[in-house]
Formats: structure tokens, sequence, C-alpha cells
């Protein structure tokens, strides 16, 4: 039987055919055909797939696993980031507000909102090289462009600034250029009152088998295990804070338990003008939203995307119907010939609309989207990929780590695993293609762009009165000068009317 809901927002009228967060819980088999570019929150909506610097990716919530007393939260931007996209390597965007909130009380409304705000600085503007010579310090002359955040924190009607002027990691160009990258990285880490934040590029710390969207793949999941996002970045921004910071009237003790959401807000008006520049004015507006992954990727249709992600987790009780006797199951069965859950769905509702019971689940809870955190229970000294599965209540969906496999415990979890079906689905990828870091902000540094050997043998020199020195962001650039040259000459062709295009080009 179809399941069509309808319901109203603003004077609109919208009907919802699938579930929320059943459709969340299925992870990578929610597909019906062929899709080469999803990944937790990637290119999940056409806005954001057309505007990546305010593609929020994924989200993480954990009590830091090296202090107990403190949370981190982590927010990553801009998928697929290739590591050798000079000489204008990826950025955040300027001026748009990036937002991490917390709903401390469960009434599905931001009680304390972290925002960053980014300002690009060029110090020569009149050359094309991201850097002039070798760079040891965020401070050096020779690192030509640097992204600044101002971050603040805000509490109903008072904001605080807690940091003016903070640089951002810069991208990994490359070893002649950043010899010790790891230490410009850690340059960038910040210290905020009682706690640390961080911006900048990291390796992508979502992992999965995309191919797995594809049924043609497989439909026995024999044809999995390759991780897809391997060898990609993302830009991070990062915050540790006292629990008690962000616990209801203070006390971890008696509000241990916590909702977070990721958004952005762009200004209304994009200007271009005439001579290239960009501005933007008017009323700031979200364009981007996330919480639990998954959510818009695998669920809203194509029309909604943009929707859902301007719209606000006090208002996610429209989708509240759709969850207890979900379509995703029935389809899963069709193909794999799994046994369909029996309804209504609470398990689903609990794990993805208000928290699970006894462990994270606020008292006097309204339900909506959010990535629910107790933390009050401390970090596991063995963390099990599979989180609350496994009986590692520090895991997924209590909050999220850096190595919870969401693919994974989201397949099982549609399949009935928390009411007593036990499965062993997955894609077949248990861990990221690199090590994570064992203190703040914990993310993998991000992948260099041309290797060492290959800095060595092609090296682009800038002279000046100050000397020579190898660049190699200057590869980029060169080699996209050559090919223009090379495309005019090829269609100049030969005699005069070559010349005169070369002549325009130049």
């Amino acid at each position: 039987m179809e399941r069509t809901y309808r319901f109203k927002r603003r004077g609109w009228r919208i009907i919802a055919a699938a579930s929320l967060a059943a459709g969340v819980a299925i992870g990578p088999l929610g597909g019906l055909g062929p899709v080469a570019s999803h990944a937790s929150s990637h290119r999940e909506a056409p806005l954001t797939s057309a505007d990546p610097q305010i593609d929020a990716t994924d989200l993480y919530a954990f009590v830091s696993p090296d202090n107990a007393k403190s949370v981190t939260l982590i927010s990553n931007w801009i998928p697929f980031e290739g590591s050798d996209a000079g000489p204008n390597f990826y950025t955040f965007a300027p001026g748009v507000r990036y937002d991490i909130n917390i709903d401390n009380n469960g009434d599905a409304k931001p009680d304390i909102i972290y925002r960053w705000v980014f300002r690009n600085q060029y110090k020569n503007p009149k050359t094309f090289l991201y850097n002039t010579g070798p760079v040891s310090s965020l401070n050096d002359a020779t690192l030509n462009f640097t992204q600044h955040y101002t971050l603040t924190e805000i509490r109903g009607t008072r904001t605080t600034t807690l940091v003016r002027d903070g640089i951002v990691a810069p991208s990994n160009v490359g070893a002649a250029s950043m010899p010790n990258y790891a230490s410009l990285w850690n340059q960038a880490i910040d210290t905020i009152s009682g706690g640390k934040t961080f911006a900048g590029p990291a390796d992508d710390p979502f992992f999965l088998d995309l191919r797995v969207f594809d049924l043609l793949y497989g439909a026995n999941l024999k044809e999995v295990g390759n991780d897809s996002l391997k060898g990609f970045n993302v830009h991070a921004i990062a915050i540790q804070v006292p629990t008690s910071a962000i616990a209801a009237s203070g006390d971890a003790t008696k509000n241990p338990i916590v909702g977070v959401w990721t958004t952005a807000e762009r200004q209304s008006v994009q200007i271009t003008s005439k001579t290239g520049n960009a501005s933007s004015n008017g009323t700031f507006v979200q364009v981007s939203r996330l919480g639990m992954p998954l959510v818009n990727e695998v669920v809203v249709p194509v029309g909604l995307k943009d929707y859902f992600n301007a719209s606000q987790p006090k208002d996610d009780a429209q989708f509240l119907g759709a969850v207890t006797d979900p379509e995703l199951p029935h389809l899963i069965n069709g193909v794999y010939k799994l046994p369909v859950p029996a309804t209504p769905r609470s398990d689903l509702v609990s794990v993805f609309l208000t928290g699970v019971k006894s462990l994270n689940q606020p008292a006097n809870v309204k339900p909506s989207e959010q990535l629910r955190l107790n933390t009050a229970i401390p970090p596991s000294a063995t963390p099990n990929r599979l989180g609350v599965l496994a009986n590692d209540n520090a895991g997924f969906p209590n909050g999220r780590r850096l190595t919870d496999d969401v693919v994974d415990v989201e397949l099982r979890v549609v399949e009935g695993a928390l009411t007593g079906s036990k499965n062993t689905l997955g894609d077949g990828v248990d861990a990221n293609d690199v090590a994570f870091q064992t203190s703040f902000p914990y993310l993998a540094l991000p992948h260099a762009g041309p290797a060492a050997a290959q800095v060595a043998a092609t090296t682009v020199k800038r002279v000046n009165n100050a000397g020579a020195w190898p660049v190699a962001t200057g590869i980029a650039g060169a080699v996209a000068l050559l090919a223009l040259l090379g495309w005019a000459l090829r269609r100049g062709g030969p005699g005069q009317s070559g010349k005169r295009r070369m002549n325009a080009a130049a």
C-alpha cells in the first residue's frame, strides 16, 4: 500500500512519501538505482551540491577520550575535496555563518550556538601563488593566502566572542611548500576558556562503500569492502568545551543529555558585479542542516531536499507519522528477502527522533532529528565500531565518535536489531583509511598535494630580490597556463589568424 503523508508548514502543501527515521536507518541500501556521489550528507541536496562550501558532510559529538569532563563537537564541510586542487585550494565561504547548535533541555530549540564566520586575506594579490616559498608558520610572509575567523558563543540574546582573528590551517600543498605540515596544522588549534577550537582541512573521517547504493553490484551484499572516500579531504570546524558549559543550568550531573545539529546560513542576496566582484546582503537564511547521519541523503525526495535543509528541528513532528510503519523495510525484503520487522516501529522513533529511553532521551522531549549525547557516559577504553549494538554505550547512536561505523549500525537497526532481530548486515568497510589522532581535534591530517618526488622533479621558481624558491603551488598554475597556450595555438591554426589569436590570449 502506498504511504503518503500530508502536512502544512508556512503555507506550503507538502507530500512526503518516505519515512524519515526508516529512510535514515536503511543507510546505503535505500537506493534502488545507481548512485555515484552520495555519502553520509555529502552532496545530499540540489542547492548544496551546487554550493559545496555550505554542504555539511558529517557531524560528530562525543565525550573527549582524553578528557572525560569535556565534550568534543566536530562539523565537517565541503565533500570530496581533492588534495591537489591548487592554486585556488578549498576554503570556507567568507561571510557564511557556520553554526553548531545545542539543545540542552529537549525542546528542539537551540539553547547554545557556536558560530564561526570566515574572511579571506591575501598578502600579495598580484600573484596567483598560494604561497611564495616554504612555509613554517601560519604568520610566514611566504603564506600568501590565509583564512581568518571569529568564533562567538550565543546564548539567547547574549553573545560572547571566544576567538577573534583565528587562523585556519592552510591546505596541505606538498612537501616542498610545507615541509612540516603537521606543525602548521597544530598551530591552528586555538585555546578558549576551558577548551579548544580548530578550523581547517582534514582527512574525511567518514567511511563506507558507495557501491552498495547500486543494487547491480551483487544483491547478496558480497561485492563490498572498498572505502569510496579514501584519499578525500573535508574542511572541519571543531570545538572542545567543558561538559558543564553546555549542560542545562551548567549542571552536567542533573542534565547530562544534549542534542546537537549543525547549520549554515547565507545572506539572502548574492551579487556579482560586472567587474567580477562578489558581495552579499539581506537577512541570513539557513541553507544547510545536519544532525543524524544519512537523513537528507536517502529520505527526502529531490523536490524537498532544499526545504529540509532550511527547516528547524522544532517542526520535525511533521515526519512522525511516517516512522511507525515505514516503507523501506518492505523494499529491502523485496530485494534481499530479509523479514520485515513488526510494526509499529517505536524503536526507530526513539533512535532518530526522541533518543533511546534510559540512554540519551531527555525528559519531556519534543520529537526532532538531532544527534543526542548522554555526557554522563564515560568514554570507552576499547571503543567498538558498532557502539550501542555491541554494548558500547559511549558510541552511536549515543552521540557519534569518529570510529563509529554508522552505516553498519543503521543497516542493522532498520532490520530490527534493537527489537531482537539479530543480523550482521554491513558494507564491508569497518574503519577509516588512515588512523585518527589521540588528541584534539582527533581528526587525521589532510592528504597532501603533489607527492614529494613529483615536487622535486617539477618545481616552479619565483625570483625576486630575495632569491629563488621552489614553489609547489605554482605547478598547477603553470600547467594550466601551458594548456591554455596550447589550446590557443591549436585553435589559431596556420598563418596570421593563429598569430592574432595568440596575441589576444597574451
